[in-house]
C-alpha cells in the first residue's frame, strides 16, 4: 500500500467543454452561457463535473493490469471548478486492499484518485475500487 503514480498534464479547452455538452446533453448555463456565469460565484463558465471525472480518470489509463477490472467509484467530489485553459494532472495512491467474500479468486484494491489543476488545487477526488485477480485463490 502507499504506491503512487502521477499522470502527465492535460489542458482543458473550450472545445472539450462544448463537445462534452453535446455528448452528454448537458447544456446547463454554468457550462455554456458566459454572460449568465458572470453573475455567478465562479465568474466564468466551468467544465462539467462528468467531463472532469472522465478526463481525470482517463489520464490514469497508461498502466493496464490485465488481471484487474473496475468495480466502481466512491466518494466522488469536485471541490474546485475547472475552467477552459486549466491544466489538470491526476495522482493515484493505493490506499486499501481487502478480500472479496463473494469472489475468493479476487481481492479488492482501492486507488485514491486525486486530480489537481496547475495551481495545485484539488478539482476532483474519488476512490476507484478494482477487482484484482489473486495469484492464489483463498481457501
Amino acid at each position: 500500500m502507499g504506491d503512487q503514480r502521477s499522470t502527465l498534464g492535460r489542458t482543458i479547452t473550450e472545445t472539450d467543454i462544448v463537445v462534452h455538452a453535446g455528448h452528454s446533453g448537458d447544456f446547463f448555463p454554468h457550462h455554456m452561457d458566459e454572460e449568465f456565469c458572470k453573475t455567478q460565484p465562479f465568474g466564468s463558465r466551468i467544465a462539467h463535473g462528468t467531463m472532469t471525472f472522465a478526463i481525470g480518470v482517463g489520464l490514469t489509463a497508461t498502466v493496464i493490469n490485465p488481471h484487474s477490472m473496475t468495480y466502481g467509484y466512491e466518494r466522488l467530489r469536485f471541490p474546485k471548478p475547472v475552467y477552459a485553459g486549466d491544466t489538470i494532472r491526476t495522482t493515484v495512491t493505493i490506499t486499501a486492499k481487502m478480500d472479496d467474500p463473494k469472489r475468493p479468486e479476487f481481492g479488492k484494491v482501492v486507488e485514491t484518485t486525486e486530480t489537481k489543476n496547475q495551481k495545485g488545487e484539488t478539482v476532483m477526488f474519488c476512490e476507484h475500487i478494482l477487482l484484482v485477480k489473486r495469484q492464489k485463490a483463498l481457501a
